[in-house]
């Protein structure tokens, strides 16, 4: 790029961000409803669901409640009863929920946050900033199963990160009753004293319909959530930070491999052991301080799997690892510049998170080992290359908000061994102007110098690659009409290599209307929309052009489903491929036993990426959890894809693959605590290599299973013992063994 492009790049930049900070000042803060004012409790609290407690005396008494869906805001259809206080060291929540039938509430047992929209449950949602953007949820159901996350108006919410709190319910003839405990430790809050906060309280009622209370008022059509908590008052005298946190681990791990090849009998290595400790210092209310040495992460759960086969693009999978997770909404922006997996294996890892005034910040270092894959993008397609060598990771983002609004800024660094590098920055801004309307858009800056490997992919040289990448989507909502339009540019050489974006070198255009209506009867809510969408490369070669309108449902049986039909024309090499396709999404969840089965995917016309020819397929994912007993969970997912194509002229249909994927998950649940949990997974694919123009495997596959025992004192207190075994399809056609191995995790938390 030259020094012109570059400097008139970086100007366009400076009056991007200049433009975003004086549209952000336009917006005001504004909350509705009147005060919740607490006081400090005047005698002791057990958290046993047991109300009669001297504590509870003069507690706060909240009994006005919403119903927010299905109905607009009506009274409740059954009463509802919340209560707050607080001590020198935690806040306290409790409720009394009543229930015309108990025998029907949805309340089995589960893992820490396993508690689904399907279930009964309830809770509070604080924000401790009071901003009217975030907040924490902790929630939890009849039974004192946790679900705690952080929502942001911006991002949505997040359950992977976790929080320190105590609860416990129990079901009583007129209906249940949860109690709560949070400790000041677990929040952060801005100085000051007395202290105003923000809170909304929640219970979630699924019967005919999925039946929604909050203590809030929240309009159909508004463009946020969290700006309609209500203010808390009374809060004084909160304690100013200090928590520490340090849960040293050691594992055990021994581990068979085949002597030769697949499906010989196993070596078994010697057992080994390894260790490491996860920090966490809170010097203040504004602040908190992660570090890790030596991360395991045996303890996460493995990956459902997903179909590649016939994808141009890579697929991104939800980061699951507890380090990463602190403040994982600051690392939410339009453009997915930050994706955390892209970090496989840290040697170490560190990381600031806090906020100052309205600005909040995270600051995230790390040093990885490699061993994964890098994304190689391109306008019609992705492909993959070995990370062959050690990085050092570098990310930062502040965030300023301004009322409903916000600016923000964010750089990101890979600097790689043997002097390649990757470096993107840039702006972007949030613009709420009123309630219905959102304006929001990011510009990044990317210089890049390629690792000089060029046995692992032709394309890194040691080249210079410097280009940008723009967002910008604008969206309006009320009670009956929404519409939504996007723009995207991205330069034939942008890349965020601590990021996920698998395309660059397009411009994309998206809109999107609809119309809601909400009738009486089987159905409670019907949306009828139309979309459209043009892409096109650098050179304005069509990449992608789409018509296609269908209907959205919400209603019996807890049910929500999407129907789409589409028209649209793809490019595939150097052929634009016409496609007609039925596109679906249904979800329902008829009772506790049954509580939730998931079907979507398309049918219809598919082209052949791999031949750039058109066909004939579909593409069906089921999921679907059963649970028998209060105790035993049974989760199934499963995939099937194929394609049909015509090789010659006349001629007829045949099948160009096959590939399927069946999940089975049991959990059995003893207590909040413990639990067993057995996995199998298998994957293959097959194919016809006749109907291919280049060399394909006839088959692949694999076969996986799993078994798992975890006792947990809180989320970082914990032991786990496990198996695994892998096996891989072979030439015969068989499952041969590839590995399996035993390991034991010992954790524990120490606090101050």
């Amino acid at each position: 790029m030259g020094t012109r492009t570059a400097s008139r790049k970086l100007v366009l930049l400076i009056l991007l961000y200049l433009l975003a900070l004086w549209l952000a000042t336009t917006a005001l803060h504004a909350q509705e409803g009147e005060p919740i004012h607490i006081t400090r409790t005047d005698g002791p609290i057990t958290i046993d669901a047991d109300l009669s407690d001297p504590g509870w005396k003069n507690a706060a008494r909240i009994e006005t409640w919403f119903e927010t869906n299905p109905g607009d805001n009506l009274p409740p259809k059954v009463r509802n009863v919340g209560y707050l206080t607080y001590d020198d060291k935690f806040f306290y929540a409790a409720f009394e929920f009543a229930d015309p039938d108990p025998s029907r509430i949805r309340a089995p047992y589960a893992d820490r946050d396993n508690v689904g929209s399907a279930l009964d449950y309830g809770g509070i949602i604080i924000n401790p900033r009071n901003d009217g953007r975030s907040g924490i949820l902790f929630l939890a159901n009849p039974r004192g199963i946790q679900y705690d996350a952080v929502s942001d108006d911006f991002s949505g919410e997040d359950s992977s990160p976790d929080f320190y709190w105590d609860s416990a319910a129990k079901i009583t003839p007129a209906g249940w009753v949860l109690e709560m405990r949070v400790p000041f430790s677990s929040l952060r809050y801005p100085k000051g004293d007395p202290q105003t906060w923000a809170i909304m309280l929640y219970r979630n009622y699924p019967r005919q319909f999925r039946y929604q209370f909050f203590t809030s008022r929240l309009p159909r059509g508004s463009s946020c959530f969290l700006c309609h908590c209500l203010p808390l008052t009374g809060l004084s005298g909160l304690p100013s930070g200090g928590h520490l946190v340090v849960a040293p681990y050691a594992t055990f791990k021994e581990e068979g491999v085949p002597r030769g090849d697949p499906g010989s009998p196993l070596l078994n290595k010697p057992a080994r052991g390894d260790g490491g400790v996860d920090a966490k210092w809170n010097p203040n209310e504004n602040t908190a301080i992660d570090a890790t040495i030596n991360p395991d992460f045996s303890q996460v759960e493995s990956d459902v799997a997903k179909i590649g086969v016939n994808e141009r693009f890579a697929l991104n999978f939800p980061e699951k690892r507890p380090f990463f997770l602190e403040g994982i909404e600051l690392f939410s922006t339009p453009i997915p510049a930050v994706y955390t997996r892209s970090i496989t294996s840290p040697r170490w890892g560190a990381r600031a998170t806090g906020k100052m005034g309205e600005t909040g910040y995270t600051v995230l270092l790390a040093e990885d080992r490699g061993g994964g894959s890098v994304i190689l993008p391109g306008p019609n397609g992705s492909d993959f290359a070995d990370q062959d060598f050690r990085s050092f990771v570098g990310i930062g983002r502040a965030r300023h908000n301004i009322g409903k609004s916000f600016v923000s800024f964010l750089a990101t660094d890979r600097e790689i061994s043997g002097g390649a590098y990757n470096r993107v920055y840039g702006p972007d801004v949030q613009w709420r102007p009123n309630d219905h309307e959102t304006v929001t858009g990011q510009f990044l800056l990317s210089n890049t110098k390629t690792p000089d490997r060029p046995d692992l992919t032709p394309q890194w040289t040691g080249r210079r690659l410097d280009s940008h990448g723009a967002e910008v989507w604008y969206q309006h909502t009320d009670p009956k009409f929404d519409w939504f339009t996007e723009y995207q540019d991205f330069g034939d050489g942008f890349r965020a290599e601590d990021g996920f974006v698998p395309q660059v070198g397009y411009r994309r255009n998206y809109l999107e209307s609809g119309y809601t209506t909400r009738p009486k009867g089987i159905f409670n809510r019907f949306r009828r929309f139309v979309q459209a969408e043009y892409s096109a490369d650098t050179e304005h070669n069509l990449i992608f052009r789409d018509v296609s309108g269908g209907i959205e449902l919400d209603g019996r049986w807890n049910s929500s489903s999407r129907f789409r039909l589409a028209f649209d024309r793809v490019r595939s090499g150097t052929k634009n491929i016409p496609r007609r396709q039925l596109l679906f999404n249904i979800q329902f969840a008829p009772s506790g036993a049954i509580s939730g089965i998931a079907l979507s995917g398309y049918v219809g016309e598919q082209v052949d990426f791999a031949n750039s020819r058109g066909g004939r397929g579909a593409n069906l994912v089921l999921a679907a959890t059963v649970r028998p007993s209060d105790h035993l969970a049974l989760a199934a997912n499963g995939a099937l894809r194929w394609l049909n194509v015509t090789p010659d002229a006349g001629g007829s249909r045949e099948r160009l693959f096959t590939a399927e994927i069946a999940r089975l998950k049991a959990t059995y649940t003893f207590t909040a605590r413990s639990y067993f949990r057995a996995i199998a997974q298998y994957v293959r694919t097959n194919r016809d290599v006749s109907l291919y123009r280049s060399a394909v495997n006839a088959r692949e596959g694999s076969l996986t299973g799993s078994a798992l025992f975890a006792y947990k004192l809180n989320w970082q207190s914990v032991l786990f013992l496990g198996y695994g075994d892998s096996r891989t399809l072979s030439e015969s056609n068989t499952f041969e063994r590839q590995d399996r191995q035993f390991f034991l995790k010992v954790s524990y938390a120490f606090q101050r």
